[in-house]
């Protein structure tokens, strides 16, 4: 063998080993792509039934909702009607004031006034029986 073949032969060595040296780091990028393949195809997998799961939540929600929107719009009934109520107690509560408390008063204060006189039970008289029977 000459010179250059030796040469020639330790060029295509080099060769070799560069290209052994360089396939190593793919071998392991191709295994670490074919790992993210599969993250990814799991992902999308099990995502599809969580989304479903959510849409379903999502409506259920939405349902709910519009369930308690029927019994705000309820409350906020009542509540008005219940102003209504409130004031027409209080309109008659003062009727009833104006028209027959008044006199009302009047005849259970001179009832009263006339018990005391059959009685005997004045102010003035009461105290004396009262000290006598003592």
């Amino acid at each position: 063998m000459s010179v250059g073949e030796v040469a020639g032969l330790i060029a295509a060595v080099a060769a070799v080993a560069l290209v052994v040296f360089c396939a190593v780091p793919l071998l392991k990028l191709g295994r670490v792509l074919e790992e993210l393949r599969l993250a990814v195809r799991d992902l999308g997998h099990n995502s599809v039934p969580i989304l479903q799961e959510l849409k379903g939540t999502v409506a259920a929600t939405n349902e709910e909702l519009g369930k308690l929107s029927l019994v705000t719009e309820d409350v906020a009934k009542v509540s008005a009607n219940a102003t209504v109520v409130t004031q027409n107690a209080a309109q008659l509560t003062t009727l009833f004031t104006s028209t027959l408390g008044g006199p009302l008063i009047k005849t259970a204060a001179f009832t009263y006034g006339v018990r005391q006189a059959v009685t005997g039970k004045r102010s003035g008289n009461g105290t004396s029986k009262r000290k006598a029977k003592r």
